[in-house]
This record gives structure tokens, C-alpha cells and sequence, in this order.
């Protein structure tokens, strides 16, 4: 709530952060400059502004974003992140991509330079200055808003809130002068989130005629039925239907599921399952090319497209433009149930891991997927990064409930592992990131900020002197290995230049032992696992391996 001796006098910096709060912010990622410095002036000890939102301030403003990208979502709330202008906005873009690719409600409010010094007919060199900062961000962004008063910018700052947070969702770039932002202004305007769209009632009863038609349907489900809460397991036993589940619906169904396909849709039994449906009901899915193997998958004879933003790919039967929960909900109704029509779905996924265990390529991958399922706890999040562990991890690993995996397949965003880790670990939770060595070098910096924060966060480097992924395109095109080599640092040097504890474990057990002690521990960690391990089927080089 807003603090009553300020309703008269505030700054427009004060009048964003009370309507942040108002909207359920709690937390926002930052780092103070010259121009954004009204922002952190009412913060107490704790970081703590008046409305009870804190402002963590990280070593960079790539962090702050991919840390507001991460709380986003692992919480389903908007993330925020406060950044200085020229430089520290334009840092923030490879996380305001990632977020854009996968839909996330990131919304990065920067300063610009003063308006009473900037001139409209040309650049004049001012600190800082660009000719339009926003248009940095419009090629990825949902909206650019760049007001020029305070009434103005705290008008834009509820327009951006609500345009972020209405579905469906993604990243909104806010810029404010500096001087507008040390100004006095009035309170922000309300907040007006925009409802959901309901499905037309005749595509509902289209919709309902294509699947009682159907014999062999399945469902695909996507981000789009986790953002919407969608009753999956009802409408999956009311079909009698297998459930495919792209990255961002991983633990929408619990694993073990007697209907749940628990692998990529990549893996051959997958595939398999997925050429003897005769329909497939996709649901809040983009249908990407990282969750399709580029559209190469099998198509069945019918599709019906569900999301508030269809995709367009492979050429629906039926395209529904719809919230997926409501979606759900309606033809709930029109369906009666039916006895599942494949055997035992939820087999694959043993099939699958015992067949990597016996291969020896894939093996003590399997193992390191294995020690982390077993160690870490049932309801923490994990965090993957763009790393051969990572791949094995987001694909297949145990998620026991939505939101409990953070995996940056839309942009494919190496460096995103420890930033996106430090925002879900900023909520109290403890929390796993799964990174490589070349990964957490791009934010060795934010080691400081899990120490001086004293996040619990269990910091998983797999190590392996190098692009890890890159090697092995390297080596399976047969090229000679080309700029992939990493110089391995002091690990132990490393921690101890940040306060932080450090383990090493020798194998999987010993790896496993280690997560579990620093899951309890509630403190800061580094654990150092040294392993080459060949990707999965999941990844892009292997997607046109013959089928086993």
C-alpha cells in the first residue's frame, strides 16, 4: 500500500514503484546509474522502498532482466527489472529477447537522458545519448512506451504493467528521462489488465465434433495451458488421450502419469506414439521449431490449434483464438470419456532412459540426470542453461509441477542459468541452476550478488573445459575443433575470491550427495562436476539420428 505522508508528494520514480507494489510486484532486479538514481532514494538498509518492494541490485543489467525474467517465471507474476539508459538499457536486450521468445511478462524500465537538455533535431552527445533508445527494443517487445512528463509517465507506467501481464504475455519497455524522474508527480491511474478471450461457441462445438470423430487423439500441451491454469489431466482422461509436453508445460502432469509421454517428442517412441494419432489438440503452444524438431515431426491426419496467439504451424484444421483454460473448460462438456487407446504412455519414458543408460555415449549423462533427481527436492525450481547438462536436464528430468522448470529454449540463451536462478532464489526458494563452464563465465560477476544477497542457490557447473555443444557439432561434422576450448579455472580459487562453499565431486553418487546437502543448507553453493557428456536426441544435431 502506499505510504500516506507520500499521496501528496512524490517523485514519478515513487508514484512507478507504488504502482509496481499495487500490482503485486515484490521484488525488482536492478543496478543504479546518473539517471535512474531517484529510483533506490527511499530504499532503507534492506533495499526495501516504502511499498514493501525491494530492489536487489545486481552486478549487470543483463542479470537484472534474465533475474526478472526467472521470478516471472517461476511465479507467473510480472518481472521487473530498473536499468540505467544508453549502455544499461541496451544490456538488457539478449533478456528481453529470451523473454519475448518464450512470452514472459518482463517489463525493463530505463532512464533516458534529460529532457530539458536533449534536442528533437539531432544528437547533441549528451551522456548516454542515442537517437531513440526505445527502438532498440520494438522489434521484440509487446509495446514501447517513452513518455515525456510525469503525468505521462506514470500513465505509462500502469499502460505498460497492464500490457505486459494481459494475455497474452510479454516483455514491455518503459523509458523515462531523468528529470522526469526526479520530478514531482501524481499518483499512477489503475492498473486495467485485459481479460483473457473466451473460444467462440461454434468453434467449441467444430472443435468438439473433430475429437469425437477422432480415435487416436493426443494432446500437446504448451507455456499457454500453464499461464492459464488449464485442467489438463481431466480433458487427458476425458479423451483417453497421450500428453506431449513442450518445455514450458513440463510438470503440468506429475511424473508417472499413465498418460504422460515424459521425453522430448524427438526420442523414436516418441515419435512413434505420435504417427499412429489420428489428432492432435495442440494447447498454448507456439509449435517452435526447438519443440517440433523444425516441423519434422509426424503430423497426424487432423490438428486443432488452441492459443491466444495461434501459431499457424502445421496447417491446423481448426484454429481456435482462445484462453486455454476456458478452452478446456467448454469442450470438457461436449466430450464424454473414453478408455485410452495407447499402450501405457507413460512406459516410454523408462524405454527411453534405460536405452541411453546402456549406450555408453549417453550413459553417465543419464547418471548426472539421475544423481539431480534424486537429490534435489520435489517442488524447488531448477534453472537450465543452454548447456549439454542443461539439455539432459530440461528434457529429461523428473518436474513435479509446473513452474518448477526454467529452461531458455526460446532464444536459445547461453548465460541465462545463474541470472534467471538469482531471481526465483530472490522469493526465498531454494533453487538449482545447471550450468556449463562457458555459461556461468558470461555472469561470473553474480557470485558476489549470491553471497552478498545470501541467495539459496545451488550453482551446478558441469565442466568441461569448453562449448561443450559446440564441440561435438565440431567433431560430428568432421572439422577440426575451432574456438570451442576453454581455459578451466581455480574453482576452489574461484569460490574463495567470493566467499562461497565449494565441492567437487568425483562421481554420481558423490554428486549426488553433495545437491542434497546444499538443497537443506538454505546458503549459497557451488558445486563443480567435471564431465564431457554427449547431448541428447533433444538436440538440434542429433534430431535426424536413425531411429532406434
Amino acid at each position: 500500500m502506499c505510504d500516506d505522508a507520500r499521496v501528496t508528494s512524490a517523485t514519478t520514480a515513487d508514484r512507478i514503484l507504488d504502482a509496481l507494489a499495487h500490482a503485486g510486484v515484490t521484488t525488482a532486479f536492478g543496478l543504479p546509474g546518473v539517471h535512474n538514481l531517484p529510483f533506490w532514494t527511499d530504499l532503507d538498509h534492506s533495499s526495501t522502498h516504502p511499498t514493501g518492494l525491494r530492489i536487489l541490485s545486481v552486478r549487470h543489467e543483463q542479470t537484472a532482466a534474465y533475474a526478472a525474467d526467472g521470478l516471472a517465471r517461476a511465479t507467473g507474476g510480472l518481472g521487473v527489472c530498473l536499468v540505467t539508459s544508453g549502455p544499461g538499457a541496451a544490456n538488457t536486450l539478449a533478456a528481453f529477447g529470451e523473454s519475448a521468445a518464450s512470452g514472459i511478462p518482463l517489463l525493463v524500465i530505463a532512464s533516458d537522458v534529460p529532457e530539458a537538455l536533449r534536442s528533437r533535431d539531432t544528437v547533441r552527445g549528451l551522456l548516454h545519448e542515442s537517437p531513440d533508445q526505445g527502438a532498440w527494443f520494438a522489434p521484440l517487445a509487446k509495446a514501447v512506451l517513452q513518455p515525456r512528463t510525469p503525468a505521462d509517465a506514470v500513465a505509462a507506467a500502469a499502460e505498460a504493467i497492464a500490457v505486459a501481464t494481459s494475455h497474452p504475455r510479454g516483455p514491455v519497455y518503459l523509458g523515462i528521462p531523468a528529470d522526469v524522474l526526479r520530478a514531482e508527480s501524481p499518483p499512477a491511474p489503475p492498473v486495467v489488465v485485459t481479460a483473457p478471450a473466451a473460444p467462440p461457441s461454434d468453434a467449441v462445438t467444430i472443435a468438439a465434433d473433430l475429437i469425437n470423430q477422432a480415435r487416436r487423439p493426443v494432446l500437446w500441451i504448451g507455456g499457454g495451458a500453464v499461464a492459464s491454469r488449464a485442467d489438463i489431466d481431466t480433458l487427458a482422461w476425458r479423451l483417453g488421450a497421450p500428453v506431449f509436453a513442450t518445455y514450458a508445460a513440463r510438470g503440468v502432469l506429475p511424473p508417472g502419469h499413465p498418460l504422460l509421454v515424459d521425453v522430448p517428442a524427438m526420442e523414436p517412441r516418441a515419435k512413434a506414439l505420435l504417427a499412429d494419432a489420428d489428432l492432435m489438440v495442440v494447447l498454448g503452444s507456439a509449435l517452435d521449431g526447438m519443440s517440433t524438431a523444425h516441423w519434422s515431426l509426424p503430423r497426424p491426419e487432423r490438428v486443432i490449434d488452441v492459443n491466444l496467439r495461434p501459431s499457424g504451424a502445421l496447417s491446423p484444421d481448426l484454429t481456435v483464438t482462445s484462453d486455454v483454460a476456458a478452452f478446456v473448460d467448454a469442450i470438457s462438456l461436449r466430450l464424454g470419456g473414453r478408455e485410452p487407446w495407447a499402450d501405457s504412455p507413460f512406459l516410454i519414458r523408462d524405454a527411453v532412459r534405460a536405452a541411453a543408460t546402456a549406450d555408453q555415449a549417453t550413459s553417465e549423462a543419464v547418471a548426472v540426470v539421475d544423481a539431480i533427481e534424486r537429490a534435489w527436492p520435489p517442488g524447488n525450481p531448477v534453472v537450465c542453461d543452454m548447456a549439454v547438462a542443461g539439455y539432459w536436464v530440461g528434457g529429461y528430468a523428473s518436474v513435479h509441477g509446473a513452474r518448477e522448470l526454467l529452461y531458455p529454449v526460446g532464444w536459445g540463451t547461453l548465460g541465462y542459468g545463474l541470472p534467471a536462478a538469482i531471481g526465483v532464489a530472490a522469493s526465498g526458494t531454494p533453487t538449482l541452476a545447471v550450468v556449463g563452464d562457458g555459461g556461468l563465465a558470461m555472469a561470473t560477476g553474480e557470485l558476489a550478488t549470491l553471497t552478498q544477497l545470501h541467495l539459496p542457490v545451488t550453482l551446478l557447473v558441469v565442466a568441461d573445459t569448453g562449448y561443450g555443444m559446440l564441440r561435438y557439432d565440431q567433431q560430428r561434422a568432421g572439422h577440426a575443433e575451432r574456438g570451442v576450448d576453454l581455459d578451466e579455472p581455480d574453482w576452489r580459487a574461484l569460490a574463495a575470491a567470493f566467499r562461497l562453499p565449494v565441492d567437487t565431486p568425483a562421481d554420481p553418487e558423490d554428486l549426488r550427495n553433495v545437491i542434497a546437502r546444499s538443497a537443506v543448507s538454505g546458503e549459497p553453493r557451488l558445486v563443480v562436476y567435471s564431465a564431457t557428456l554427449s547431448p541428447p536426441r533433444s538436440t538440434s544435431p542429433r534430431w535426424a539420428d536413425p531411429d532406434q
